[in-house]
C-alpha cells in the first residue's frame, strides 16, 4: 500500500490507483436548495449508479441559497447561503440516510457566494461575501465532529463566487468575481495544513457563477458568466499546476449551477441561462476523456444558485 501523502505525478497516481480507498457502492449527489421564483428548502439526491432523475432526499433547516457544498463519504454539509438575509449557518445530513438536515455549527460570520472543497476529513468554504464586503478568507471544519470554523488563511484577494475541487491533498478555487472584475486565477492549499493560497494557473478567461468538480486526478469547471453566459467546459490535472485547457461544451450555455462528482462522471446540476429562467436539467461528462455534455436526467424542480457536493468525490477516492 503506498503512502498517499504529497502531490504525485499523473502517472505515479494510474500506477497506483488500484490501491486508493474504495469510493462507496453506491454514489449519491446531494443538490441542496436554490431559487426559482423563491428560496427552495428542498434537499435533493442522484444515483450516480443509475443514470435517472434526482429525487426527494429531506429539507434543510431553513430555504437557502448560494451556500457551499462540501462532503465526506458519509457526510454532506451546507455551508452560509442566504434567504433574504446572509446566514452562518452550517448544517448537515448523513448521506446514506434520507431525511432534513441537522445544526453543525457556525461560519466565521455570515456569509453567502463562497466556496467550498475539502477531502473525507476536512471541509473548507472560501470567500464570499457577508452582506456589505468581499472576503478573502478561508475557514474549515472537521466533517465527522460539529462545531464551528476555524480559520485556515487566506485566498490571494477578497472575492465571490468562486468555484471550488478537490483531490485527497489539495483543494483548488477557481474563478470569481470583485465587483465588475471577473478573475482567471486558480489557486490552491494542501487541505491537511493550514495557510494561504499558492497560485496554480488560470482559467481560460476570467468567469465567476460557475460549477466545479472532480475525481481524485482532474478537475472540471463547467460554464459560468463574464457577462455573458458561457457553455466552455475547462479542465485541469490537480496534482500538475498548469493553466486549464478546453474540456468541450454543456448542452447550452449555463451559470449560476452546482456540480458533484464520482470518480467516472462529473455532473452539472440545474443553473439558468440568464438569470430569468432555471433549469431542471442535469447533465453529465465522463473526467476522464474529453468531449460535449450529455443529458443525465431532470432534478424534481428548476432551479438555479444551488450547493451540491457527493460522497465520492475527487478528495475522497
Amino acid at each position: 500500500m503506498p503512502n498517499f501523502n504529497g502531490v504525485w505525478s499523473l502517472s505515479t497516481q494510474y500506477q497506483y490507483a488500484a490501491d486508493w480507498p474504495s469510493p462507496p457502492d453506491v454514489t449519491i449527489g446531494l443538490y441542496f436548495g436554490g431559487y426559482t421564483n423563491t428560496y427552495v428548502n428542498v434537499i435533493q439526491q442522484i444515483n450516480f449508479n443509475s443514470g435517472s432523475d434526482a429525487s426527494d432526499f429531506g429539507d434543510l433547516l431553513a430555504a437557502i441559497y448560494n451556500g457551499a457544498g462540501v462532503s465526506s463519504s458519509t457526510r454532506g454539509v451546507n455551508g452560509g447561503g442566504e434567504s433574504n438575509n446572509e446566514t452562518n449557518v452550517i448544517q448537515y445530513v448523513t448521506i446514506s440516510s434520507a431525511g432534513n438536515a441537522t445544526d453543525f455549527g457556525d461560519l466565521a460570520e455570515a456569509t453567502t457566494s463562497l466556496a467550498g472543497g475539502g477531502n473525507n476529513t476536512r471541509g473548507i468554504f472560501a470567500a464570499g461575501n457577508n452582506g456589505s464586503s468581499k472576503l478573502n478568507v478561508m475557514q474549515y471544519i472537521t466533517i465527522a465532529n460539529t462545531g464551528n470554523t476555524t480559520d485556515f488563511g487566506d485566498m490571494s484577494g477578497v472575492k465571490e463566487n468562486v468555484s471550488g475541487l478537490s483531490s485527497t491533498t489539495r483543494t483548488i478555487f477557481l474563478g470569481g468575481r470583485t465587483g465588475s472584475t471577473y478573475h482567471n486565477v486558480i489557486e490552491f492549499v494542501t487541505t491537511g495544513s493550514t495557510g494561504n493560497t499558492t497560485d496554480f494557473g488560470n482559467l481560460l478567461a476570467g468567469k465567476a457563477f460557475g460549477a466545479a468538480s472532480s475525481n481524485s486526478i482532474r478537475g472540471l469547471y463547467f460554464g459560468g458568466y463574464d457577462g455573458n453566459t458561457q457553455n466552455v467546459i475547462q479542465f485541469i490535472t490537480i496534482a500538475s499546476a498548469g493553466n486549464a485547457q478546453d474540456f468541450g461544451d454543456l448542452l447550452a450555455v449555463n451559470a449560476f449551477h452546482a456540480s458533484c462528482a464520482s470518480p467516472l462522471t462529473a455532473l452539472v446540476l440545474g443553473g439558468t441561462p440568464d438569470a430569468n429562467v432555471s433549469i431542471n436539467t442535469i447533465q453529465g461528462v465522463t473526467i476522464a476523456t474529453t468531449g460535449n455534455s450529455t443529458d443525465f436526467g431532470d432534478l424534481t424542480a428548476a432551479s438555479y444558485n444551488p450547493s451540491a457536493c457527493s460522497n465520492a468525490h475527487g478528495g475522497i477516492a
